[in-house]
């Protein structure tokens, strides 16, 4: 688990659970020095030993929320949702998996935590060089060319995985314009 200083963390201090504020990370020697909350002294333990305290819940790409969802449908237990040799297991999220062990904790806190899952990304599809030149598709699926504002009756924004599962959605993706997100939303 890689942290930095400011971040909250739990540890054990003299056989009891405490929460203190990360004040140095000494990546060479792998350890961390910690105010301990509501003491005077700062402790250096290796980041092994040092849980970071979410304040928000975890967040978890798409895959791994749809491994976890079939995993608990087949009431699955944490050493399945690990398993690399799972042959069920889709090779996105063995890839994920394998890839760092930063990945594999995360999975078993949001195991056994809870969990949030990663927004995607949304995108107009911008057809004409002009304001009322982007890709809308209608509720019955007809899609027609005009404002990038969203209404009830017809979408502008989309995912990747919904332009390339589109007719032409290939072509599609080259016309892609990222949706900026207003501050304040989301």
């Amino acid at each position: 688990m890689k942290f930095k200083k400011g971040d909250r963390v739990e540890l054990i201090l003299r056989s009891e659970k405490r929460v203190g504020t990360v004040e140095e990370v000494y990546n060479d020697t792998q350890k961390c020095k910690v105010q301990i909350d509501g003491f005077p002294v700062t402790v250096t333990k290796l980041q092994k030993y040092l849980v970071k305290v979410e304040g928000a819940e975890l967040v978890v790409p798409r895959f791994a929320d749809d491994w976890i969802n079939h995993c608990e449908q087949r009431e699955y237990d944490l050493a399945c949702l690990l398993d690399y040799g799972n042959a069920g297991m889709p090779d996105e999220m063995y890839g994920w998996l394998i890839s760092s062990a930063d990945n594999q904790e995360l999975l078993a806190r949001a195991w056994m935590d809870g969990y949030e899952v990663e927004k995607e990304p949304l995108y107009y599809v911008q057809l004409i060089d002009h304001a009322t030149g982007y890709l809308n598709v209608h509720y019955d699926n007809q899609k027609l060319v005009g404002s990038n504002d969203e209404a009830s009756e017809y979408k502008t924004q989309f995912t990747e995985s919904e332009i390339k599962a589109m007719n032409k959605g290939e072509a599609y993706w080259l016309l892609k314009e990222p949706v900026e997100e207003v501050e304040g939303e989301a």
